[in-house]
Formats: C-alpha cells, structure tokens, sequence
C-alpha cells in the first residue's frame, strides 16, 4: 500500500501514449506504421519499467523540510520557506506541494524546479493570515521524476504541524524599533505640537533637527558657541488602559481583517511603545459581560501577559453593555488614567444612548473614545455618480460620512478626545494621540 500510495504517473508518458494511438490509427491506412507502433510500445513499456526502477531503488531519495516560525503574526506578511535535496545520481525534476491551513482557502499551491545530487535548495513563499488561532499545515508533498518524465514518486514529510497565529507582532516589532531609537517623535511620524512643559527638566544637550526650537538655552548656547536645548523627561509610570469593545460594532471587516483585529494589533503595538516609555499598560475586554482584565503594571514581560489576553479574544454579535464596563472601571480602577476605548457608532443615536457612561469615565479618567470612519463609504463618495440610482447611493453615503463627523464633534463638546480613523491608520494614530496627551500633561 505504501508502494501504491506514492505511485504516481507523470503526465507527458499520456502524450506518449497519444502518440502511439496516433500510430495505430495512421496504421490502417499505411500498414507499414503497424509494427512500428508495436515496437514503440515495447520500448515504452520497457522504459516506463526502468523509470520506475530508477526512482524506487533508492529508500531515501529525496530530504525536505518546511522550516515555520514559532508565531505568525496576524494581518501581515509572513515569509516561510520549504529546504530540499536530493541523494538520486541523476538531474531531478520536482514538484512540491504544500498542504497549507484550511483558513488560505489555497488550493493551486506547487512549487516546479530541478535539482541535482547534493545540492540543497529552498523556496520562499509568503502566507497573510487575517484570523487569529491555530494554523495547521498539513503534509509536505513532494513529487520527484527522471530526466525521463514517465513515473513520479511522491514522498511525505512534517505531517500536521500546528503554528498559533497571533495579534500582529511584526508590526509591534516596528514600532519597537522607533520607541527605542526616539524617531516616534521625528517629524512625520506624530502629528502633534507641543503646549508648554509639564516635565522635569532633564539635561542640556545639543540642538539636533527635530528638536523644539523654543527650549533653546540662550545661556549655554553663548558658552559653548553653538545651539543648546533644554531636554525634559515626561511624567512616567501613569496607568493607561486599552478598553476593546467585542460586541457585534466589532466584526465589520475591512481589507479581510475585522475591526476587531485592527484594534487587538493597535493595542500590542502601543502597550508595548508605552512600556518602552515607562508607562503602566493594562488593557480590559467587554462586550455582555467583562471579558478580560489585566491590571496596569510597568514591567516589560507584562507585554506577554497582554500578548496571551489578546490571542484568545473573539467577538460577539450581541451589544455591548457600556454600564457594565463604567461600573468595572468605577470599581477596579481607582487612579486617575488613560482610557483608549476601541469601539465603533455607525449612528448618531448609538453614541448618544452610550453618551452617559462615556461622560462619567471621563470625570475621573483622562478618555480616548477611538472609533473608524467607513473606507468603503469614503471610496463610493469620491466615485462619479453616472445614473439616478448612483446619485441616491453617494447621498446616503455622504449622510452616514456626515454622522460620523458630527459625532466626533458631539464628544469633543463634552471635552472627550476622540480619534476617527481609517481601520489601517489606526496604530499610528493611536500612538500619536498617546504622545500629545503626554506632551500636553492632561495625565
């Protein structure tokens, strides 16, 4: 059974045998084409025999390995990469097909190359998973034949290997990378003006490009003979929560990653920029009932504990209840902090009945409501309407486009900051507002 289950026939011995019944028809009426296509039969026969020899006289003919990340990372671009070689004597020819997850819906996946004995080769290929779980790769097939192409063998390798997907890491990586190395505060990257200063002072360093010209110390720049600013360090270790609504608001997708999604990713990234930072980072997940809560504490492996919380995190389609999550915070958070509320109003009147719990968080805590404009809206909007029916759909677009804004204006009356966002926007966004709250001293 094992001989029959990698047996296989390749496809140019079918052109083959079309070649050969093209003979036996032809030969009826030239007689002479008769014997010739029976001794080509023969030698068919004989050589699909010693093909098959060739390819099964060696055990182990061929060594593969599909080499997998500990981790993916959810919604962005993940290179993977397939190691083979081959031990036959003879120039190889393969095909390599890769059982990936059931979630790709991938189904033309191979790879067709040749190789020759000793050489190791790989493949790279890229996956971009836009849900979070476990990912299970099924068999690593590999089809090898001879330069003569008649029989194919199949070898089997890495059956079931289970990769977690999890909120998106390389992006948390990225913005690593700028926390650490200062650029979050280039020009570009935050979109924010300083108001005064409500930090410490912390040294006097030389003037660099970026850098705020009103801190410039006059005193030491006339001793040293050229520019000196005053650094300050921002206040640290102040509590901020990221609050993720998982009600039904939550599962609109866009570009194939839901709301959701985007606000798990956004609060990785910024939980771990604010850690970098020396902030407390907690985060709290609500929908019916309070999900998850993870107290607001200033060490850097709490990340992985936020990491875990928001691996396991589903939506729900019921509506969220906005007293439940006032009522949690009310009791379980007890200093002043940074709220970033995650959610989404597709009308004025959902905001509206939020609007009384929204408010009392905001008179004891510093609140971020984050919700996101509708992308496809906007893209059928700046489209030309050519008929009546597309004039009716861009003037209900503009009217939903309009709600969005006079709620956003709604909430800034009542002195609560607000981002509205493009869901792909969102971390950087985020991470801006984060750094004016921080510039501006409201924590």
């Amino acid at each position: 059974m094992h001989f029959l289950r990698s047996f296989y026939i390749h496809n140019t011995f079918f052109r083959y045998l079309a070649l050969l019944s093209a003979c036996f028809v032809l030969s009826y009426w030239l007689p002479w084409l008769y014997p010739v296509a029976w001794l080509l039969t023969w030698v068919l026969l004989g050589l699909f025999l010693f093909d098959a020899y060739l390819l099964y006289s060696h055990a182990k003919g061929l060594e593969a390995k599909r080499k997998l990340p500990q981790k993916l990372s959810n919604s962005d671009v993940n290179p993977l990469s397939i190691q083979f070689a081959t031990h036959y004597p003879f120039k190889t020819y393969i095909s390599i097909i890769d059982e990936l997850p059931i979630q790709f819906q991938k189904r033309d996946f191979i790879h067709k190359t040749s190789i020759i004995k000793g050489e190791w080769k790989t493949f790279e290929y890229s996956v971009r998973p836009v849900d979070r779980g476990e990912y299970v790769f099924g068999s690593l097939n590999v089809y090898a034949s001879s330069p003569l192409k008649i029989v194919k063998r199949r070898f089997v390798f890495q059956k079931d290997q289970m990769v977690p997907v999890y909120p998106s890491i390389i992006q948390m990586q990225h913005y690593d990378f700028l926390a650490i190395s200062n650029k979050l505060t280039e020009f570009g990257l935050k979109k924010i003006r300083r108001i005064g200063h409500t930090q410490e002072f912390e040294q006097i360093k030389e003037y660099v490009r970026g850098d705020d010209f009103r801190t410039i110390n006059w005193k030491a720049t006339a001793k040293h003979n050229h520019l000196m600013v005053n650094q300050y360090q921002d206040e640290k270790s102040q509590p901020i929560y990221s609050l993720i609504d998982t009600g039904r608001v939550m599962k609109m997708p866009f570009n194939e990653l839901k709301l959701l999604d985007y606000a798990i990713n956004a609060t990785l990234a910024f939980s771990n920029v604010a850690l970098k930072r020396n902030d407390k980072t907690g985060m709290l997940t609500f929908s019916k009932n309070i999900e998850s809560f993870v107290p607001a504490l200033q060490k850097i492996t709490h990340l992985n504990t936020i990491l875990e919380k928001l691996y396991n995190i589903t939506t729900e389609f019921t509506d969220s209840d906005f007293g439940l999550l006032y009522a949690h915070i009310k009791r379980k958070v007890t200093h002043r902090s940074l709220l970033l509320l995650y959610t989404n109003f597709e009308h004025i009147s959902g905001l509206k009945r939020q609007l009384p719990f929204l408010l009392a968080m905001a008179k004891h805590h510093v609140l971020v409501v984050i919700f996101f404009e509708n992308t496809e809206l906007e893209e059928l909007i700046a489209t030309d309407a050519e008929d009546l029916q597309a004039i009716y759909h861009k003037t209900i677009a503009e009217k939903f486009s309009l709600e969005k804004r006079l709620m956003q204006k709604e909430l800034q009356r009542y002195g609560i900051q607000t981002i509205l966002t493009k869901p792909e926007d969102l971390t950087i966004n985020t991470i801006n507002k984060y750094l004016e709250i921080k510039a501006r001293g409201l924590i």
